[in-house]
């Protein structure tokens, strides 16, 4: 895959999850697919095969409440593009949780994404201001 393409793959792969279309988001993702998340967070783990990636959208979505998801900008080398995010909570008072999130290329799919948080403690916050209810 060329750069660009695979830039647009990433830009179809978050419009797909984002409206719920999964089995298409699924047919995009190689059968040994797996989303890696860190150590220390409260979703950390490794999800696998085309289901992967809905197991962990549901884990993280029951965990906090992300309002909105801005995709600041996507970048591409030669098997991998890394997209720059933001996620908002609904708790206004609750710092934006700043990513990056790899994704990984074989054969014209994605075979892995990896996330990496910038301040963790982000996450830990928007966790357990839903564990106390104290969103909108």
């Amino acid at each position: 895959m060329t750069p660009d393409e695979m830039i647009a793959f990433v830009d179809e792969l978050y419009e797909l999850t984002g409206t719920g279309q999964w089995d298409a988001a699924a047919e995009r993702l190689t059968e040994d697919f797996v989303a890696i998340e860190a150590d220390g967070l409260p979703m950390e783990g490794a999800y696998h095969g085309k289901n992967g990636l809905y197991d962990l959208f549901v884990k993280v979505m029951g965990m906090m409440d992300v309002v909105a998801m801005e995709r600041v900008e996507t970048t591409a080398g030669r098997d991998h593009a890394v997209t720059i995010l933001s996620l908002r909570f609904a708790d206004p008072a609750l710092k934006p949780a700043e990513l990056c999130e790899v994704f990984r290329f074989r054969d014209g799919k994605c075979c892995q994404i990896k996330p990496y948080y910038f301040d963790p403690a982000t996450i830990h916050a928007a966790v357990a201001a839903k564990a106390r209810g104290q969103t909108q």
